[in-house]
Parts: structure tokens; C-alpha cells; sequence
């Protein structure tokens, strides 16, 4: 039997969409709670969470699922899951679609719980690498500030977790364009730190 040959197809990576559609979105909502930009400009935010901070990471987890990878699949899959909730929140109370007036502090409460999956998943950050880890690491600590801040109706809160959001976006973004400067190089141009803080 002849020897055939095995063609390797190179398989692109859909952390860069993912995580570029999470930052982009997260930096722009984050500006708003950081008292950066007007809380005015939070409907311009709408369509970007459903178009590309929602759906681009749903995408991303969807080849995330295909690629066998667990945390991938779930972070983005999840992540463009809470824009969408988001989104819809703001829609549906806007247009008296649903009734949050009495809500109190539910609210807060979610953003808290949305911090507790962004901390279980940044357990398994140890392993990934350094640029991931700090991404989830300013994530939770975010959640955290926004959520006790809207429990609280504490805008001083809400003005560190728009600011750790902002860096959170911002490292969010780096990570996507190291992941498509390498690719495109074909070699390490872009650091993201691949020894993971704790070693195999």
C-alpha cells in the first residue's frame, strides 16, 4: 500500500474574536459606569452587546466547542450570554416591556453571581497563560465592585468597577491582538506570558 500523505490544515484561533468582542464592548460599557462618559450613552451600548459583544463570543465559543476546548467554550459562550441578558435587560425595561422599579437589589445580586463564575473560571487561569489570568483576575474583582455598588447605590463603588473594567477590556483586547500579531508572524512578536503562574 502506497504511503499517503497527511495534509495538516492550520486551524485558526476563535479566542482573538472572542476576546477582542468581550473587551471592545467591556471598555465602552465600563467608561459609562467609571463616570467617563455620560450614563446617557448606555443605550449606544445595546447593539454593540447583541451584535458583537454577545454574539461574535457566542461564535467564538461555538469553535471553542468544535476545538475541544472546555474553558473557551464556556467563558464565551457564557460571557456572550451576559451581554445579551444585559442588553435585553436594558431593552425590555426601557420600553416597559418588564417592570424593574421594585427590583432592589436583584440587580446587584446577578452581577455578583456573574462574579462568582468569572472566579471559578479564573481558578483555571493558574494553568493558562499569564495575560488570561489577569484578565479574569480583574474580571471578578469587577463584578464585585459593580455588583456590591448597585446593592449599595454607591456610585463611588461603581466608579472602581468601571475602572478595573476598563483595564479588564483593555487587557481583554491586548490578548487578542498578541493571539492575531503571532499568528500572522508566525512566532512570538506580541508577549502574552505562557508560563502559567502555576507550572505542569
Amino acid at each position: 500500500m502506497a504511503n499517503e500523505e497527511v495534509v495538516v490544515v492550520p486551524v485558526a484561533n476563535p479566542a482573538a474574536l472572542g476576546l477582542v468582542a468581550f473587551g471592545l464592548t467591556t471598555v465602552l460599557l465600563s467608561l459609562i459606569n467609571a463616570g467617563a462618559l455620560p450614563a446617557g450613552g448606555e443605550p449606544v451600548v445595546i447593539p454593540l452587546a447583541l451584535a458583537f459583544g454577545g454574539l461574535m463570543q457566542i461564535f467564538a465559543g461555538a469553535f471553542e466547542f468544535k476545538l475541544g476546548n472546555t474553558f473557551g467554550m464556556t467563558a464565551f459562550l457564557s460571557y456572550g450570554a451576559f451581554w445579551w441578558w444585559f442588553a435585553f435587560l436594558l431593552l425590555f425595561a426601557h420600553n416597559h416591556l418588564i417592570d424593574i422599579s421594585a427590583a432592589g437589589p436583584t440587580v446587584g445580586v446577578a452581577l455578583l453571581l456573574w462574579g462568582v463564575l468569572t472566579l471559578y473560571l479564573w481558578i483555571a487561569t493558574f494553568r493558562l497563560t499569564k495575560i488570561v489570568f489577569l484578565i479574569f483576575l480583574t474580571l471578578w474583582v469587577t463584578f464585585g465592585f459593580l455588583g456590591v455598588g448597585a446593592i449599595q447605590a454607591n456610585p463611588g463603588l461603581t466608579h472602581v468597577g468601571g475602572w478595573l473594567g476598563v483595564l479588564c477590556g483593555s487587557l481583554a483586547i491586548y490578548g487578542s491582538f498578541a493571539i492575531v500579531t503571532n499568528s500572522v508572524f508566525g512566532r512570538a512578536v506580541v508577549p502574552v506570558g505562557e508560563q502559567p503562574v502555576l507550572a505542569r
